[in-house]
Order: C-alpha cells, then structure tokens, then sequence
C-alpha cells in the first residue's frame, strides 16, 4: 500500500522523479535541454515550492510561471500534444508513488492547469 503525499519531500520525490522522465522524453526532453536550456538547479527548488502551495498550500512560491513559457513559446509553439504529454508523465509519476486523498488533488490541480495553458496557448497560437 502506498501512502498519501503528505509533506514537501514527498513533493521533492514527486517532482525530481518527473523531471527524471521529462529529460528522457523523447517529445518534451529536447525543449527542456536543447531549446530552453533549463538549469535544473534553479528549477527543480521553483517547482518544489510551486507543486508545496499549489497542494499543501505552504511554502515560498512567488514566480509568475506564464512569460518563460510564453517567451518559449515564440521558438517552439507549445501545443496541445506537449501538454498531453506533460501531465501523463505528471500523472505517472504521482500514480508510480502515492495514493490517497491529497494524492487525487494533486491530479485534478494538474489536470486543471493542464487545460488551463493549454487553453491558453492555442488562443495565442492561433489568433
């Protein structure tokens, strides 16, 4: 039986084994490295403070997540296929550890924003 997430190491873990999988896809691993240049040491701690307020709703998150996707965008226009993809190794990973009731929030906040970008840069890529 696998326990819920319940603390911001089971986030760390969430989040390290998702970007672990996001570097070796195939669709998603070339804009993160090739074409964005992430420096995952300045990432990785932005995504475990984002994942902490989104779910827990503690921790230090401040950042504004849209303009770096929006200025990635005008190199590689991100489309509905990269967020599929994005949240079904999202979705794999949080499925891969935990379990239970935070564990199902996790997964519709991700679903929501999922729909949410994708929503939004199609309008952007499109209009």
């Amino acid at each position: 039986m696998k326990l819920d997430i319940a603390n911001r190491t089971d986030i760390t873990k969430i989040v390290d084994q998702f970007y672990n999988k996001i570097k070796e896809d195939k669709l998603l691993g070339t804009i993160f490295t090739d074409v964005a240049h992430v420096n995952w040491e300045k990432h990785l701690p932005k995504m475990y403070d984002f994942w902490e307020f989104i779910l827990l709703k503690t921790g230090e998150y401040n950042g504004r997540p849209f303009p770096p996707h929006l200025a990635l965008n005008h190199v590689v226009p991100l489309k509905g296929m990269h967020f599929e993809r994005w949240l079904s190794l999202f979705h794999q990973t949080i499925n891969d550890l935990f379990e239970g009731k935070k564990t199902e929030e996790l997964k519709l906040k991700s679903s929501q924003l999922k729909e949410i970008w994708n929503a939004k840069f199609d309008y952007i890529n499109n209009n």
